[in-house]
């Protein structure tokens, strides 16, 4: 008797089902190969009439239809898969294959082997009975060609780490055809290219790009990117040679200046520390150098991130040669945060759910990895997750005294529950964040909980307090030269002159926003979608052509990125803009976010 393989699943390309390397009989009609996608993909076990009315509303007896659809479901994934009635759950043998699971929540070796990499969700399927269907359809095909290019770029950053420059050039080629305005990714092939000893073919790809980049967005492309050809030059050498104790010192030079806001002085003394740690072999020393040089290219020097993760990859994999279970929990966790600001959710989740693990019983370090990835959960619509981390994240400040932390996860649990519109405990985290980032003297971060608190008052009434503070946090935003900062108080000043009747000022300041918050190639990019959602909405008030075109681009952000509120948003503002399907729609997508209010138009 032949004992079958695992279960696999295929829904990549042209969908299909196997186990022990043969394909299981396809269901009769496309319907079915839609509800297995979203049983599999949907957060929550929906219940029968809501699968009914979006699949099959077209049918005479819509609930009979999803009853026959759900036995060709079982026929085709056999007897030891279990669909129960009401509410629908799909639950699978252990050791099942997804294909979509593996390329969103596996390693990129197991993103790289997925068979469909880079093909379409169904691939050649449409299903124009079923519109609200097809929206979430759409939304989930943009979000997976996306994780499929950030699986190739984490990869190639890899490869390069590794030493295998060629493969790295292979893969960064495959993410710059996808996305070819896209800093990051250029940037990347450009420094592989010069890894490899081709310093031509840098030179020629860098060129390239400031053509395109010129040819499309009427701009050069950022520092990181026309520098990316040219070797880093090394510090000069110092007359002795280098000792564990010059390196040490070298570490703390460095860390020092970065605490002063002196950045650039800070990356010279780290980059000398680094080279100087390679010099005297020092593994353990090595991997000190490279975070603290990764994490202040990460956080101090902007448009540097592509080069800062590079060499917290380096760190982590220094660190993996040394003896005993050493891991690099900060180094995890700054990798995710580099992720998240680029709305690469999925891989942010795994690095952060990393760092996390690797803590151990470090309460600070595992308070900072907390608190990153309750952002990387709001930023998605995942509330009540969020707070949970974040919660955490608090608890284990307070237990550490570790201001900032607290401070940061405060503010973040202020802006989950503002995006909610709980906005009595909003203005409580809201108003303990400022004070306590005020009493650190973390100017850095001031604008921020200022400027949600903005919002919170604007949206209790009290508009001239609201317009003080976005005025206040958009002037220290400027001194800080801090683009994610600058777009949220725009966004607010924009705001209150509308509610003052203003609407030419309330358009031009929303607007310069949206321009503002990503004029850096590193900046958070769900800021530009929270200023695109409220750019908007006064677009459709104020009856301005462009509303069409804004949605647009909110929509195209947003799936790309999986930012499920902000694609229920745009197409709650397309519904507003005469499209009837997209009402539909936008009840359907705002079903996958933890968020009552996330249809309220204010």
């Amino acid at each position: 008797m032949t004992v079958p393989g695992p279960l696999a699943i295929h829904l990549l390309g042209e969908p299909h089902v196997t186990s022990g390397g043969h394909r299981h009989p396809a269901p009769r009609g496309r319907k079915a190969w839609a509800l297995l996608v979203y049983l599999l993909t949907t957060a929550s076990a929906p219940s029968r009439e809501w699968l009914a009315e979006l699949l099959f509303s077209d049918a005479n007896d819509p609930l009979n239809a999803l009853s026959w659809n759900l036995s060709q479901l079982r026929r085709m994934l056999g007897p030891e898969a279990k669909i129960s009635g009401g509410p629908v759950e799909l639950r699978l043998p252990p050791g099942t294959f997804i294909d979509i699971r593996a390329l969103t929540t596996g390693t990129w070796v197991q993103a790289l082997g997925v068979p469909g990499l880079g093909r379409d969700l169904l691939e050649g399927m449409a299903f124009p009975s079923s519109p609200a269907f097809e929206a979430w359809l759409l939304a989930e095909r943009r979000r997976l060609a996306a994780a499929g290019e950030n699986a190739l770029r984490e990869a190639a950053r890899a490869k390069l780490v590794a030493g295998d420059a060629d493969r790295a050039v292979e893969l960064a080629i495959r993410v710059v055809a996808a996305s070819p305005l896209d800093e990051d990714a250029q940037e990347l092939l450009i420094r592989a290219y010069a890894a490899g000893g081709d310093r031509a073919a840098a030179q020629r790809q860098r060129d390239s790009c400031v053509e395109l980049f010129r040819r499309e967005l009427g701009t050069d492309p950022g520092l990181a990117v026309l520098d990316a050809a040219d070797p880093v030059p090394l510090p000069e050498p110092r007359e002795l040679p280098p000792t564990t104790a010059s390196v040490t010192v070298g570490l703390e030079t460095g860390l020092a200046a970065m605490d002063a806001g002196a950045v650039d002085a800070a990356v010279v003394a780290l980059r000398r520390a680094v080279a100087q740690a390679h010099q005297i072999d020092d593994p353990a020393l090595q991997s000190k150098a490279l975070l603290a040089l990764g994490s202040a290219l990460v956080h101090g020097v902007r448009g540097r991130d592509g080069e800062g993760a590079g060499i917290l990859l380096e760190a982590i994999e220094v660190t993996g040669r040394l003896e005993g279970d050493k891991p690099v929990a900060q180094a995890h966790r700054e990798l995710g945060y580099v992720e998240l600001l680029r709305g690469r959710y999925d891989r942010a989740q795994r690095w952060l759910h990393a760092a996390v693990s690797l803590a151990g019983d470090d309460p600070a370090e595992r308070a900072w990895a907390h608190a990153v990835y309750g952002v990387a959960l709001t930023d998605i619509g995942r509330h009540t997750d969020a707070l949970h981390e974040l919660g955490e994240a608090l608890r284990l400040a307070r237990v550490a005294n570790v201001g900032p932390v607290e401070t940061w996860a405060l503010a973040f649990i202020g802006r989950s529950h503002l995006l909610r519109r709980d906005l009595a405990p909003a203005r409580q985290a809201l108003v303990a964040a400022l004070a306590l980032a005020r009493d650190l003297r973390w100017t850095a971060f001031i604008p921020f909980p200022e400027s949600l608190l903005a919002d919170v008052d604007l949206a209790e009434g009290n508009t001239d307090a609201a317009a003080s503070a976005y005025e206040h946090a958009y002037a220290l935003s400027l001194e800080l030269g801090d683009p994610c900062w600058e777009g949220l108080a725009a966004r607010g000043i924009g705001l209150v002159a509308n509610r003052r009747g203003d609407a030419e000022s309330a358009l031009r300041w929303v607007t310069e926003a949206r321009l503002r918050c990503v004029r850096l190639p590193d900046a958070w990019l769900w800021v530009e979608g929270y200023c695109l959602d409220a750019l908007c909405a006064l677009a459709i008030e104020h009856r301005r052509p462009a509303a069409t075109q804004v949605a647009a681009d909110l929509e195209a952000l947003a799936t790309r990125t999986g930012m499920r509120e902000l694609v229920a948003r745009a197409y709650l503002h397309r519904s507003r803009l005469g499209d009837r399907a997209a009402a539909d729609a936008a009840d359907v997508l705002a079903a996958e976010v933890d968020n009552p209010a996330v249809l309220r138009i204010d």
